[in-house]
């Protein structure tokens, strides 16, 4: 039996698995994730209202309990197993860890309470258990997301929604209870190239011209010639599309406002009576670059959310590009018979889809290059965490965990989740 350990239990590493149950008959695949539950970023990082998204888990619950897969969670590599006895186990590991880490916004101040990454953030609400104790001050009038993508409007449209607009999604308690106290009414989204550089998709940009108690509004001044719309492809057009509607429509009865910063971009972060005030400064486009005017300008707030980037967690006994964030690779792969695939190979782009070719890809390398060693695999993996006392989840126990949360939801949610690991394992062997 050729045994494979995939390091990772989110898109890229079940995509993997899924590739390499059909390339190699009678495979072992281990898919180990440090959390007690599986999918990664479709349960802590997909939009707690974009349901029709997460639905995807059903492909990776399908591939979960193919013969010879296996799910084993609460397991950490470099604490409960290093990579080297990882590595002595099983003929091939591929890297599936996404990138979890924020990229940092390189600001005086970034550090301050208050300011805080898109991965926690999203975390928090998400019910990630790292981030369920994470202080997310409401209290201030003005919220800054900086960022031109997809991640900072999934923030500011979780920031902006009633409770009866997030009532059918899987937000958590905490997070429901934290909104219902909010005083936000001005969400800064920073930006510090334009509309034609900005990386929103059609879908997510259109969502905020809906929203019950919040308006989108656009600087028209930062909107290039009309003239130019018609050479670029077809998404970023009907994104550049909205945001020409938002700037043309005239100031309605709402509450709360979301305001588009185009040619922005922070300069500092410091605390001021109480709240924060971010420092701004002007920009102009050189090209594609961005170009300070000498400009500057303050906005008070208490939140600001970094929507800028992420990066890999590198692993103790893993080769490691620190400036690029991800693991350094051939084409996947990164040693004989150590691999990397999704945002561990090529760093955080594109969509969720994006990591099924690069599973495809790395499964017909592990079947061509990849000889039986006659590792241990599995079996041997189960004796070592058993010796060491680690408590460790298998996709029966995601099941039990899974369905006391729906047991759990309220009317019309899907579930309420868990977000503590204490409160995970428990539900997993009850």
């Amino acid at each position: 039996m050729l045994n494979v350990a995939i390091v990772g239990s989110g898109p890229a590493g079940f995509y993997t698995a899924e590739a390499l149950a059909k390339a190699v008959p009678g495979i072992g695949i281990d898919i180990i994730d440090r959390l007690p539950t599986p999918y990664g970023l479709i349960r802590a990082g997909v939009a707690p209202d974009h349901q029709s998204i997460k639905a995807v888990d059903r492909r990776y619950a399908t591939t979960a309990q193919l013969p010879g897969v296996r799910f084993v969670g609460h397991v950490e590599i470099g604490r409960d197993v290093s990579m080297d006895e990882l590595r002595g186990l099983y003929d091939a590991v591929v890297l599936a860890t996404g990138a979890p880490l924020d990229r940092p916004l390189g600001v005086p101040g970034e550090d301050l309470p208050g300011v805080i990454g898109s991965a926690a953030f999203v975390g928090w609400y998400n019910g990630h258990p790292d981030f369920a104790d994470l202080a997310v001050p409401l209290g201030h009038a003005g919220a800054c997301v900086v960022g031109n993508g997809n991640v900072a409007i999934d923030v500011a449209r979780i920031l902006a929604k009633t409770p009866d607009e997030l009532a059918a999604s899987d937000i958590t308690r905490h997070t429901r209870d934290a909104l219902e106290l909010s005083r936000i009414a001005r969400i800064h989204l920073i930006g510090r190239r334009g509309p034609y550089q900005a990386s929103f998709t059609p879908k997510e940009m259109g969502e905020l011209g809906h929203l019950e108690r919040a308006q989108p509004y656009v600087d028209p001044g930062h909107l290039p010639d009309l003239d130019g719309d018609a050479a670029l492809e077809p998404g970023l057009r009907k994104t550049v599309t909205h945001l020409r509607t938002f700037a043309a429509t005239a100031p309605q009865d709402k509450p709360l406002a979301i305001r588009f910063d185009f040619l922005t971009r922070p300069v500092s972060v410091d605390a001021v009576d109480g709240h924060l005030r971010l420092t701004v400064e002007g920009t102009r486009l050189d090209g594609d670059m961005a170009v300070g005017t000498g400009q500057f300008r303050t906005i008070d707030c208490g939140l600001i959310v970094t929507c800028i980037g992420y990066r890999t967690s590198p692993i103790p006994g893993v080769p490691f590009d620190d400036r690029a964030g991800r693991f350094p690779n051939q084409d996947g792969r990164i040693a004989e018979g150590l691999y990397a695939t999704g945002w561990a190979k090529r760093g955080p782009s594109g969509t969720i889809g994006t990591n099924r070719p690069d599973g495809f890809g790395i499964a017909e390398r592990i079947a061509a290059e990849v000889a039986v060693g006659g590792k241990m695999g599995g079996a041997g993996l189960d004796a070592l965490l058993a010796e060491r006392g680690v408590r460790v989840t298998d996709f029966g126990h995601w099941q039990r965990i899974d369905a006391a949360e729906v047991t759990a939801a309220r009317p019309g949610s899907p579930r309420e989740k868990l977000v503590r690991r204490e409160h995970l394992l428990a539900a997993s062997h009850d």
